[in-house]
């Protein structure tokens, strides 16, 4: 496993260069996210952890669908985070959406936002497959989630719906940004929705491009 600091240096390295584009450069590479926001049901008074929140992109859209839903966003880059700040503050949204520089699997209501309750919502968009800790990150989101709360993900998945040659490419191209589909998370959700207290649903999007999982809690 890829040393943490090692993989931080990498993002802010990656991410200060494209940062200011990232929005407008994935827009056609990342289907499902807006789906997922619909999906993830956030309701009045919910509280909402985006784990690698990026440039916020997915937060201000959630804060436009609930405007009485508390909003905070993680992430290991702080480049990125510059960015998710400003576009906050343009939005005049500060005072509904919080974040915080932090690894995922390090991630604590009370340690990292002074809360006293968990989330009731707790989401990846297309953040899971580069963080080297998966396993650990995973604890974490289910230690951070209410009772009754929800964890949903929306990434990359194996392609299958696609030739054998285009998939090698495109699995290359991820590759060789440290972006990696963990077969081994997907079988983890099942077997946590095997052992009681969870459901999980699992759809595909765009012919097993990627996926969309939700793991709810009883």
């Amino acid at each position: 496993m890829e040393d943490s600091a090692a993989h931080v240096a990498y993002l802010d390295r990656y991410y200060g260069r494209q940062r200011c584009i990232y929005d407008l450069s994935r827009r056609f590479f990342l289907p499902g996210r807006d789906r997922l926001l619909r999906a993830l049901d956030v309701r009045s008074g919910h509280h909402v952890l985006e784990m690698g929140c990026g440039t916020a992109r997915n937060l201000l859209k959630l804060a436009r669908m609930q405007p009485d839903a508390r909003l905070f966003g993680i992430d290991a880059s702080a480049e990125m985070l510059r960015t998710a700040a400003h576009q906050v503050k343009s939005a005049g949204l500060h005072d509904r959406v919080s974040l915080r520089c932090c690894l995922a699997e390090m991630a604590d209501p009370g340690r990292t936002f002074g809360l006293d309750r968990g989330f009731d919502r707790v989401f990846f968009s297309y953040s899971f497959s580069m963080m080297p800790d998966w396993r650990g990150v995973l604890q974490a989101a289910l230690r951070c989630l209410a009772p009754g709360g929800k964890l949903a993900i929306v990434d990359f998945w194996d392609l299958a719906g696609y030739p054998r040659p285009v998939a090698r490419w495109v699995n290359r191209r991820l590759h060789n940004h440290r972006v990696h589909f963990e077969p081994a998370l997907l079988a983890r959700l099942h077997e946590q929705a095997g052992q009681g207290g969870y459901s999980l649903k699992l759809r595909s999007v765009a012919r097993r491009w990627a996926y969309i999982a939700e793991l709810t809690t009883s």
